[in-house]
């Protein structure tokens, strides 16, 4: 099975926690070809205020400068990127750390001129992940993308693994996050959302922020032919294989 696992939320900001899920990863990568993407957000926001920085978002997503982009190559592309290679080592995964720019992984485009150097994924060259996954290898993304004419740009993280599991064929995609799942206008988890739901928890208001552009991501996938998407919650032991094996846990959304 191919599978693309996507980190967020304060999964990544605790050495334990980080710890914990290299080892359940690393484990289905030795049945599964396997992919993460991660993003890092919280220690962006983190990174930025200590240097007076403030974070400001439009429709869940950073608007990125000169300054803050400088910030997302350091963070995204670099510590947090490294300290995920070296949990997987520890766990005895072979992961290779990554950005879209490599080999032109994830090309991207400007999104909206208010959000800054923010991109959209406008195409995903799989072949790199294939080589590396079918030889035993863990990619490792960074939600970084770029262009053939030397451009940078910071992409939402769900976004980036909605086009790297579009181009690598995943059968399933999994975002494990900091929440327990998508919940209705009740706050009810909603165990199983159709397309035509997500849809509308967005258009109601009811999934804001970061749930909005994860349930954006999440759509784009369903119509790039990904059929088998999770939400899940990050922080629950073992989720890694109740997910993979189809435990009834998170949010299943499905076309």
């Amino acid at each position: 099975m191919k599978v693309l696992i996507k980190l967020g939320g304060t999964l990544l900001d605790s050495a334990a926690s980080r710890e914990r899920l290299a080892c359940e990863i690393a484990e289905a990568a030795r049945v599964h070809q396997i992919v993460v993407v991660h993003g890092g957000g919280k220690q962006m926001t983190r990174f930025l205020e200590e240097r007076g920085i403030q974070s400001r978002f439009v429709n869940g997503l950073r608007v990125t400068t000169d300054e803050v982009l400088d910030a997302v190559l350091k963070i995204f592309a670099g510590s947090v990127n490294s300290e995920l290679v070296a949990a997987f080592r520890k766990a005895g995964a072979r992961p290779v750390g990554l950005t879209g720019m490599d080999d032109g992984l994830v090309d991207a485009a400007p999104l909206d001129p208010e959000l800054g150097h923010v991109g959209r994924p406008v195409r995903c060259n799989p072949q790199l992940l294939e080589l590396l996954t079918k030889s035993g290898f863990l990619p490792v993304v960074a939600c970084v993308a770029g262009d053939d004419q030397g451009a940078v740009y910071n992409v939402n993280g769900d976004q980036m693994a909605a086009a790297c599991a579009a181009g690598f064929g995943a059968t399933r995609l999994i975002f494990l996050t900091d929440v327990e799942g998508v919940r209705d206008d009740l706050g009810s988890i909603r165990a199983l959302l159709r397309a035509s739901e997500a849809k509308a928890l967005i258009q109601a208001g009811t999934a804001t922020g970061g749930m909005q552009a994860k349930l954006e991501a999440a759509l784009t996938a369903l119509e790039a032919g990904i059929r088998d998407i999770v939400i899940g919650p990050g922080a629950c032991p073992g989720i890694v294989t109740k997910v993979i094996g189809d435990a009834p846990i998170g949010s299943r959304l499905v076309p």
